[in-house]
């Protein structure tokens, strides 16, 4: 499958694979039962996982495939790199603690 961007020119198609799988194994994996656990029925709680899958998928592609021009590409300098790897750390510990207010609130 040659996926391309916008303008022709053709994409590695790994990068929007890896992340579509991820986004599928963890929407699927773990949203149904945190959304049982907050009082959805079983069949919302999948709808509701599945719509997030869609959502992280469309994102994806507009962002690794669509919008990616394989041109720019180019070494990042070690300190954007360490400073992207902290801001990620402290978005995904923001992330855990926001998804665990619900459990902690009587």
């Amino acid at each position: 499958m040659k996926l391309t961007n916008r303008h022709g020119t053709p994409v590695d198609p790994v990068p929007f694979l890896v992340v579509s799988s991820l986004a599928f194994l963890v929407s699927l994996s773990y949203g149904p039962i945190y959304l049982l656990s907050l009082g959805l029925s079983l069949p919302a709680a999948v709808v509701v996982s599945g719509l997030l899958f869609v959502c992280a998928t469309g994102a994806a592609y507009h962002r690794l495939v669509l919008t990616t021009r394989p041109e720019l590409r180019g070494e990042i300098p070690p300190e954007k790199r360490l400073r992207r790897l902290v801001y990620a750390a402290v978005v995904g510990l923001a992330l855990l603690v926001l998804l665990s207010l619900p459990f902690f609130v009587p």
